[in-house]
């Protein structure tokens, strides 16, 4: 079973505009950051909102097509859709909020059903209790067996743990995966953390300013993404303007005064350069894409150091590049107020605004 859509839709002068597949198995993440379109892009799917253009089918059974003017309502969509703030019913209990999924089974049968999700998302002993009542992760897991009662065919995630805190969002986590493998349905995880995603979808649909890129693994992200949107989103801290260089494989970065060898061809659409910051590293005068620094600011936290590295060529003394190192790598340089610096061909990313 797969869930495909391509669809555009104008909210205003925003412009929604993606197209990706989910399949059965783990999820598909839609990542990105506050704004890109992320929500947008779920209450299309959900049939909350009426996209302008485009197509949107459930295992070949045609939910959205502008062209054919078919816009099933969202209950007839069979889709599961968990809000950010998980959307129970204020004014009913556990058991009630649950049962509200399964309104069409007789009262026998759905009495026993109730029980029995309340059963696997560990809720017993809230039954009687309401929303304002429960923890954030009660909350949840009442929002989650209210949409597995309705047999729902896809699951919709938007922000599935962003109410949560610290401990209780890495047990709600790990809880929730558990619950989408065993559905076994398409299910499709939004989130901005690139960690949250990486540890339970299969791929990852990067959007950006409501554009989204090609669903990809997120190796390839990690290792290769193609534009600045998807740079940012997998932590890439530094992104400076670029363009071919005299020799053929050298780069030039002009705000930061530097030229630099790439070990990736330029390709047409290339317009900014970007290095993680983990991947600068302190080296000595001579080495490949080595250049002078002076050292504006350091941060520690409990297992790294942040370096900002002010290049000397650079034009304007703002210009600044990220660099992440292991407290104990950074320990010869402490006090220094100069070093070099430099970045292999290979760690040198070529990206399309």
């Amino acid at each position: 079973m797969k869930l495909e859509a391509a669809i555009r839709k104008r909210y205003g002068a925003f412009q929604l505009n993606v197209s990706f597949t989910a399949g059965s198995g783990a999820p598909l993440a839609l990542l990105g950051a506050s704004g890109a379109g992320k929500s947008a892009a779920l209450r299309c799917l959900a049939g909350i909102d009426r996209p302008d253009w485009g197509r949107i089918t459930l295992d070949g059974r045609t939910l959205f097509d502008s062209e054919r003017r078919i816009d099933l309502p969202p209950q007839k969509r069979k889709t599961g859709y968990l809000f950010q703030q998980y959307a129970l019913f204020p004014h009913m209990t556990v058991a009630q909020n649950i049962a509200a999924g399964l309104r069409r089974l007789p009262a026998a049968r759905r009495r026993a059903r109730a029980a029995e999700l309340t059963a696997l998302f560990h809720l017993e002993g809230t039954e009687t209790l309401f929303p304002h009542q429960l923890s954030g992760g009660q909350q949840q897991r009442t929002a989650l067996a209210r949409i597995l009662a309705s047999e729902p065919e896809v699951i919709l995630l938007d922000e599935p743990l962003s109410a949560l805190d610290g401990y209780l969002r890495g047990q709600i986590e790990m809880e929730l995966s558990e619950i989408l493998e065993r559905f076994g349905g398409p299910s499709i995880w939004v989130t901005h953390d690139l960690g949250e995603a990486c540890r339970n979808c299969a791929q990852v649909c990067v959007l950006d300013g409501g554009r989204s890129s090609p669903p990809t693994a997120f190796r390839t992200l990690l290792e290769n993404p193609r534009t600045v949107g998807a740079a940012k989103i997998s932590g890439c801290g530094n992104l400076t303007p670029a363009r071919p260089g005299e020799r053929p494989g050298d780069m030039e970065a002009p705000a930061w005064g530097l030229v630099l060898r790439c070990a990736r061809p330029w390709r047409e659409g290339a317009a900014v350069l970007g290095v993680r910051e983990d991947r600068i590293r302190p080296a000595a005068p001579g080495e490949e894409n080595a250049f002078p620094c002076h050292i504006r600011r350091m941060a520690e936290d409990y297992g790294a150091v942040t370096v900002l590295l002010a290049p000397e060529n650079a034009p304007d003394a703002g210009s600044v590049l990220r660099m992440k190192t292991s407290r104990e790598a950074w320990a010869k340089y402490s006090g220094r107020q100069r070093l070099y610096a430099a970045i292999r061909p290979e760690d040198i990313f070529l990206l399309e605004e």
